[in-house]
Order: structure tokens, then C-alpha cells, then sequence
């Protein structure tokens, strides 16, 4: 009989050509467990998905009690749907008045791709700009807001009219004009690095979009639901985009993805023509409630007030000679080192040691630590001592 590693190498589509294979069978908090009950310390909380750890018991109880209750019911839009409605509700009421209108999809990429419908569609324009080395997914439109050639090539023709800006520079802010639909940018460049934006240029991004009638729209679906110390990261800065992409987060390990923006905008998909933009089954109502679950309890322990101060720890005890960089924003943090090489090795080692971490997609030499938002002081400092004790390995 076939083993479950050699049936996922068989019959399951592979992404690489080296996955890590390891097996696990249940997880718990920040730790997962393999079939041998190995314990693995998550620090990359299944890349920002898992924020309130795995398994949380208030998330595990909604999605239970909304299983017995109903599932799929209906195409998104056309029921009135309990879990939908509330999560709708209670996440709109977190943001400013521009933002109070929510559509539910499956993933962030989904996400991208229903936000570039919208600005197409609310302004009539057709060229979208994103910043370089951004990531904002793997679909076709969303891949073509990516600016490496390597990711894209060999799937082309995608969209035209993309153009592309560097992140954090004020010049390249004039290649935004009146006919640009929309500007895409995270507000920190995850797959890049950890790289947050400058106070000063969202302030002038946003400005430019105003004088253009250019729509902004944030990408949150790595920073959003508290990954930064603010519920939102535009809180942070106190820019307000006209489109928020969420997702990974705001399930608490279900799949589900939001675009958000203002009614006006939202309601040009309903004319012109009708059901411009469908899912199947998004806003699923077990996501949905997941969802709820998530927000509800992110919001009544207050541990987005923890993030920084979790942060900080995380800086003050990763010091080390090897150590090029460090780049931080909230728990969202990058360690730089001098090459792929060397940070492969330590992540290599750290997973072998039941300490998973990761690298970046635009910025392989630095190592990713994003571990869920509960994560405890002690749980912390053993993450440290195993990082630190790899990279003094290497030496």
C-alpha cells in the first residue's frame, strides 16, 4: 500500500520541485504536530493565515455550529445570509464611512481580481499601476500587477495596461494621470521583504489619486486583521484607501477574502451589466461565521495591543553578527542575510529543529518570521534561542 507522502507525490499537484513533506495530523495555538506527535513551532502562521493560532476554540465552535445549521445555500448576493450579514456589519463598523460596503470572495487573489473589475468599472479607465515587487496573487490578472518577468513570461499574454511604480519613491508618483483606473500598494511590501511605506509618500500617494480621480486601493491581506498592531494598517498611517483588499487573516483558517469599498462603487456591479462581478461560493456562510468568530474575539481580548510590544521582542533578541538586517512592522518581520544560500540553510535547519519559518518570494536571502498574533513571551524567546543557535551553526 501507497504511503500518504507517495500519494501526495502521485496525485496531488505539486508547486516545486522540493516541498518540504512534512506530514502533520493535528495542530493546536502556534504548534503543529506530525504523525509522530513532533511538536512545530508555526512562526509563519501558515503564511499570515492562522493569526489567532490554529484550532482557536471560538472559531472551531462557530464553524461547527454554522455547519449544522446550513451551508452552501446560493451564488453570493442573492440570499440573506446570517453569517455574511453580521461579519459584514461588524467588520464595516471597525472602518471609515468610505468603506462600508463588503463583497466576500474566496482568497485574496479573488480579492485583487474583483478590486481591478471595480476600478475599471467605477472610472472608466483602463490602466492600473502597482508597485514593483509587489505580490498580489497568482491569477491572471493579479499575476500581471506583479513586475518580475521570471513569475510571468512563461504565462503570457496577461492583461495590458499595467504599469509599474517604485515603492516609496515620490518621482514615479507623476506616471499616475487621469487615466490611471487604480493604484495597488501594499502597505507594507510583504513577498518583497518586509518593507513598510513612508509616512510622507502615502501621504502624497494619496493626494495624486485625489487630483487624478484615481482610486487607491490598499492591499491588506497580508498586514490586515492586526499583523501590524493596528486592526488595519492604513490605521497606522492614517491614509484612507477607496478600495481594502483582506483575506489569509480574516477567517482564522478558513478560506475567505473581502474587497471593500463604498456603496456608490459596489453598486455599479449591479447594472451595466447585471451580476458584473460572481462567486460561487464566496462569502460562504462556514467561512463567514469563521470569520465573525475571528473579528469578535481579535476585538474583545485586545490582542492586536499586543502585537508591538511582541514585536519589539522579537527585535531585541535576534541580534547577531550574521544578521545584515532586520526589518520589522508589528509581527510582520524580515532577517537579512548575505545570500540565499546561508538563509536556506538556517531555515533548513530550524524546521529540522520543530521551528518553521520561511523566505520571501522577491527577497530570498531574508528569512520571514509572521507567527500568530497569540504567541506567548516564553513561546517567543525558544523561537529566538532555536534561530539563533542555526545561525551560529553556519558560522
Amino acid at each position: 500500500m501507497l504511503t500518504n507522502r507517495q500519494l501526495f507525490l502521485h496525485h496531488n499537484a505539486q508547486t516545486s520541485d522540493s516541498p518540504l513533506l512534512l506530514e502533520f495530523k493535528r495542530a493546536s495555538g502556534v504548534w503543529i504536530y506530525d504523525i509522530n506527535e513532533k511538536p512545530y513551532m508555526d512562526l509563519i502562521a501558515g503564511i499570515g493565515v492562522s493569526n489567532l493560532g490554529h484550532c482557536h476554540p471560538n472559531v472551531v465552535n462557530a464553524v461547527k455550529n454554522q455547519a449544522e445549521t446550513y451551508m452552501h445555500l446560493m451564488v453570493y448576493g442573492e440570499y440573506i445570509q446570517n453569517p455574511q450579514v453580521q461579519l459584514a456589519t461588524l467588520l464595516t463598523a471597525q472602518l471609515p464611512s468610505n468603506l462600508d460596503s463588503c463583497y466576500f470572495v474566496n482568497s485574496g487573489a479573488e480579492a485583487v481580481e474583483g478590486a481591478m473589475k471595480l476600478a475599471k468599472r467605477v472610472t472608466g479607465r483602463k490602466e492600473i499601476i502597482s508597485c514593483k515587487n509587489a505580490y498580489h496573487g497568482s491569477t491572471q490578472g493579479a499575476l500581471s500587477l506583479m513586475s518580475t518577468d521570471y513569475f510571468k513570461t512563461n504565462f503570457n499574454p496577461l492583461l495590458p495596461n499595467i504599469n509599474h511604480i517604485t515603492f516609496n519613491d515620490f518621482n514615479d508618483l507623476d506616471k499616475i494621470t487621469e487615466e490611471t483606473a487604480a493604484v495597488f500598494i501594499e502597505p507594507v511590501q510583504g513577498e518583497a521583504g518586509i518593507r513598510p511605506a513612508k509616512q510622507d509618500y502615502l501621504v502624497a500617494l494619496r493626494k495624486k489619486c485625489n487630483e487624478t480621480g484615481t482610486l487607491l486601493v490598499f492591499d491588506e491581506i497580508q498586514t490586515g486583521y492586526g499583523r501590524t498592531g493596528h486592526l488595519f494598517c492604513f490605521q497606522k498611517y492614517n491614509v484612507i484607501p477607496d478600495i481594502l483588499l483582506l483575506a489569509k487573516g480574516i477567517g482564522g483558517g478558513m478560506p475567505i477574502g473581502a474587497f471593500i469599498s463604498s456603496k456608490t462603487n459596489m453598486d455599479t456591479f449591479t447594472s451595466n451589466p447585471i451580476l458584473g462581478h460572481i462567486t460561487t461560493f464566496g462569502g460562504h456562510p462556514v467561512s463567514c461565521a469563521a470569520g465573525l468568530a475571528t473579528l469578535k474575539t481579535l476585538l474583545s481580548e485586545q490582542i492586536v495591543d499586543t502585537v508591538e510590544e511582541k514585536g519589539a521582542l522579537f527585535e531585541s533578541l535576534l541580534k547577531h553578527p550574521n544578521i545584515i538586517s532586520f526589518r520589522r512592522s508589528g509581527l510582520m518581520m524580515a532577517i537579512e542575510f548575505n545570500d540565499f544560500k546561508t538563509n536556506k540553510r538556517i531555515i533548513d535547519l530550524c524546521i529540522e529543529d520543530g521551528v518553521i519559518t520561511d523566505w520571501f518570494l522577491h527577497c530570498d536571502n531574508s528569512l520571514r518570521i509572521a507567527p500568530p498574533l497569540i504567541i506567548t513571551e516564553e513561546e517567543i524567546k525558544y523561537a529566538c534561542n532555536i534561530i539563533l543557535k542555526h545561525i551560529d551553526s553556519i558560522n
